[in-house]
């Protein structure tokens, strides 16, 4: 069993200072926190795998796909692998849980 407490991935993520901490990886999945600040930029790019972003706090909008919607805490968005998306106008630093299947190559 594999169990964390999301304080301690905060204080990692936080400590790493990249935008994007992995905490979990198996061939099957990877797990991480990616942290945007308010009023900042998103330049990731179409994945090889799909995902679902879990918004543990914060405020702005993602675009996946032509689409586009308005993301607060408790949001859950799920992004097709090879899908163009990025989250954007930003009013309140964002906190997500990303999940990727298979794990991010």
């Amino acid at each position: 069993m594999e169990a964390t407490q999301i304080s301690d991935v905060m204080d990692a993520q936080s400590g790493s200072g990249k935008p994007y901490y992995e905490f979990l990886r198996h061939a099957s999945m990877s797990l991480g926190l990616y942290v945007l600040p308010a009023g900042g930029e998103d330049t990731q790019q179409p994945h090889n795998e799909d995902e679902v972003y879990v918004v543990l706090s914060g405020e702005g909008h993602v675009f996946v796909g032509g689409e586009e919607q308005a993301v607060t805490e408790g949001s859950i968005i799920f992004v097709p692998k090879r899908v163009e998306h990025y989250f954007h106008s930003i009013e309140e630093e964002l906190r997500l849980l990303v999940f990727f299947a298979p794990a991010e190559s």
